[in-house]
């Protein structure tokens, strides 16, 4: 039992585990923000385009209604709640569109870090600036002054 927890905590320090942990955590938090993205940005516009189909409700139903169902016949979350049978194809839309938001943004940030590994690896030192002209009329000058001393 010992040996298992020596090798657990080996495996626990590691630091693909850690990194793993941060990326799972960032990466729950992300998904937070595109789902707002999605519901309160995204959703409205298509649904202005499409004539106001709130596509969170979009449904259909399989299963009977009970005889004590209280609720709305046309409310997925009351069929949902009574315990209906129902396909919810527009909430499966909507997680479907979240998922490629959110493919799309992590694909965008792998790009651009890859630009930056990129650069990083390739990157040439930097040229030095060209020296201001007072500079470079001074030089002449002094080359002139050189010249004339030799000659002389």
């Amino acid at each position: 039992m010992a040996s298992v927890l020596q090798e657990f905590k080996q495996f626990a320090i590691k630091g693909n585990v850690v990194d793993l942990a941060v990326g799972v955590i960032i990466g729950s938090a992300f998904s937070t923000i595109v789902n707002s993205i999605v519901k309160d940005l995204i959703m409205p516009i298509a649904g202005s385009v499409t004539g106001n189909l709130d596509f969170s409700n979009r449904f259909i139903r399989i299963g009977h209604l009970p005889a004590t169902f209280k609720g709305n016949p046309d409310s997925y979350k009351d069929l949902q709640t009574a315990g209906v049978a129902v396909l919810g194809y527009g909430s499966f839309a909507t997680v479907v569109l979240n998922f490629l938001i959110l493919a799309f943004i992590v694909f965008l940030l792998v790009k651009f870090i890859n630009k930056l590994r990129e650069l990083e690896q390739t990157g040439t030192p930097a040229e030095p600036p060209a020296p201001p002209e007072d500079v470079l009329l001074l030089r002449e000058i002094r080359d002139t002054l050189k010249d004339q001393k030799q000659r002389a």
